[in-house]
């Protein structure tokens, strides 16, 4: 019998060190199914809105940048890292391409709703898409055009988005990083992880965590 592992993701579909994080993630639930093929592990994907004072259409990302950074030299800089690390991870940004920041309350509560109805691989579909559609296509998720198409194409029925688009947004400001940011990693209630950790130490945590359930049993 399969002892399960649960892991609370708390994201941004802006955030690039979520994407990151994700991969690390990956990479150290591999790490795990090699060395303890009896634990299933239970991913939990928790939105929450960076920016929720973004206007509902978004704001150009340039300009939003220059003004969070205040020069284009501390803009280029930011990217840069954040594309070095990327790159470790065999993900590729192009910050040149982003035209649009978005506001993303949309494209959370349609993840969100997606959730309830839909099996572990086609929210991960979902997931993939949607951080793919921003900083690989550079398109702007605020929009429920994009969203359809997304959600469509991750096989989710035309009726079924639209009417998850149609009800109110949830909101998506969560406390439960105690004001770390994201990504934001919970390993079964035990231990948390904010940043896009290594995955050899998210990997140690959960060991760390799997420790603590054998104790408790």
């Amino acid at each position: 019998m399969k002892r399960q592992l649960p892991i609370d993701v708390f994201f941004d579909f802006i955030c690039p060190w979520c994407l990151i994080g994700k991969r690390q993630l990956q990479n150290a639930i591999q790490q795990l199914a090699h060395s303890h093929p009896d634990v299933e592990v239970l991913l939990r994907w928790r939105g929450v809105q960076l920016l929720p004072q973004i206007p509902i259409d978004g704001v150009p990302f340039e300009a939003f940048y220059l003004k969070r950074l205040g020069s284009v030299t501390a803009m280029r800089m930011r990217q840069a890292q954040v594309r070095q690390a990327a790159k470790a991870v065999d993900v590729d940004i192009d910050f040149e391409r982003i035209y649009r920041m978005p506001n993303t309350a949309k494209a959370h509560s349609l993840f969100v709703n997606a959730l309830k109805i839909s099996s572990p691989e086609q929210s991960e579909r979902l997931l993939e898409g949607l951080f793919s559609a921003y900083f690989h296509h550079s398109e702007n998720i605020s929009e429920s055009a994009v969203l359809r198409k997304i959600a469509m194409y991750c096989g989710y029925s035309e009726e079924t988005v639209n009417s998850i688009l149609a009800s109110p947004s949830i909101p998506f400001v969560s406390k439960d990083t105690g004001g770390k940011g994201v990504p934001y990693f919970v390993f079964d209630g035990s231990f948390a992880m904010a940043g896009a950790h290594p995955a050899d130490a998210l990997y140690k945590a959960m060991l760390d965590a799997l420790a603590v359930q054998g104790q408790a049993v």
